[in-house]
């Protein structure tokens, strides 16, 4: 069966993505004082403006408006023409303290069950296959790098007319679960005002697509859609407003795989929408890394106060030779699934957040983060084989 799939990526520019740095950025700073912190900051930006609100309860004290201010001044807002200008914005704090309804269902040692609650119910997924190296889905981690590759142009001045907000959008055609090539790509960038369309199509084809995408996956057959509005002067929040967590199908799969609903910027690993879909993801890479299943997609439930998951669930696709049942019985023998389990087995009580929040919080190579590392996949060849024989 041949059929055809699109992900999307945005730069660290793009006006939601703004918000999500900033977030992150706060619940970084809080953590590097007190690792022990609740932390849900939420942050909205339009034109000359960021607000920051939220609930956080933490003995750290935090300079709000500097963190905004410095966040927005690396990703490239130093401008008034564009918009927001990092030095001059107006920057609200409108932050308070976490619901004692809520604290009480989480802190270890309050509410109804002494131990360590889940901040909230929902539903989180993990994923992993063998399209990439990163195990990850192909159309979602091309996005990814063409988006990284205008950022670093842009910095570097290799491209001296980019502005900082931007979007790529990559279609893969596939047969099977197998990605053959790539059908289509949409390029969107900001630009400064009195440069062609032209010269923009030739240099994010010579410098971000022929950089960014493998040459065997293009052919005569790839359309290229390059400011197909023909104009992207007006960017940024004062194009569009932004608004942290609204961008959280380009923070996981790109849409190939289930997503819960939760996003991930701003808030400390109480939070199971959060920790919960860095250990379902930490799970699913291991099992495939281990060889277990080809790709593989993990689905962990929790209630509100309460620290076991309400449920587990594997699905490999048809891609294992083992039950998915045998797989939840691997899963639940050698993962910890509570909150606390979580956050200390992966090491989420610390300032590693700002950098996940634009370009995706799975895949990355570029970084070391816990919930990518794939020492656990000789541990599992070894215990599926435990499993299967009971």
């Amino acid at each position: 069966m041949t059929y055809f799939f699109s992900s999307e990526s945005v730069s660290e520019g793009h006006p939601d993505k703004i918000c999500d740095q900033i977030s992150d950025s706060i619940l970084d700073a809080v953590l590097a004082q007190d690792p022990s912190a609740r932390v849900a900051a939420e942050v909205f930006t339009t034109t000359g403006m960021i607000m920051i609100g939220g609930e956080i309860s933490s003995s750290a004290q935090i300079d709000f408006q500097n963190i905004a201010r410095s966040t927005a001044r690396d990703i490239g807002y130093t401008n008034p023409d564009f918009g927001l200008d990092a030095d001059s914005c107006a920057v609200l704090n409108v932050v308070h303290g976490q619901s004692p309804d809520i604290a009480q269902g989480v802190n270890e040692g309050e509410g109804l069950r002494k131990e360590l609650g889940a901040g909230d119910q929902g539903m989180m997924f993990g994923y992993a296959c063998r399209q990439t190296d990163a195990l990850m889905p192909l159309p979602i981690q091309l996005s990814h790098d063409l988006v990284r590759r205008l950022s670093e142009l842009r910095k570097s001045r290799t491209i001296p007319y980019l502005r900082p907000d931007a979007k790529a959008q990559v279609t893969v055609q596939y047969s099977g679960r197998t990605p053959i090539r790539v059908d289509a790509v949409v390029i969107s960038t900001q630009h400064d005002p009195d440069v062609s369309l032209e010269k923009i199509s030739q240099d994010v084809q010579n410098y971000v697509i022929r950089e960014s995408i493998p040459s065997e996956l293009l052919d005569e057959k790839t359309r290229y859609y390059i400011n197909p509005t023909g104009r992207f002067v007006i960017g940024g929040p004062h194009g569009d407003t932004g608004l942290t967590g609204r961008k959280i199908i380009v923070d996981t799969y790109g849409g190939w795989a289930s997503h819960g609903g939760g996003a991930f910027s701003g808030k400390d690993c109480t939070k199971v929408d959060r920790s919960g879909a860095y250990m379902a993801r930490y799970i699913a890479k291991n099992i495939v890394a281990a060889g277990i299943a080809d790709e593989v997609e993990i689905q962990l439930a929790y209630a509100i106060g309460v620290s076991t998951p309400i449920s587990v669930l594997a699905n490999t696709r048809g891609t294992s030779d083992y039950s998915e049942e045998q797989i939840v019985a691997l899963i639940r023998d050698n993962f910890e699934l509570t909150p606390a389990g979580i956050i200390r087995s992966l090491g989420l009580n610390r300032p590693i957040y700002r950098q996940t929040a634009a370009y995706g919080h799975f895949g990355r190579t570029d970084l070391a983060l816990p919930w990518e590392d794939v020492t656990r996949a000789e541990e599992l060849r070894r215990s599926i084989q435990l499993v299967a024989s009971r």
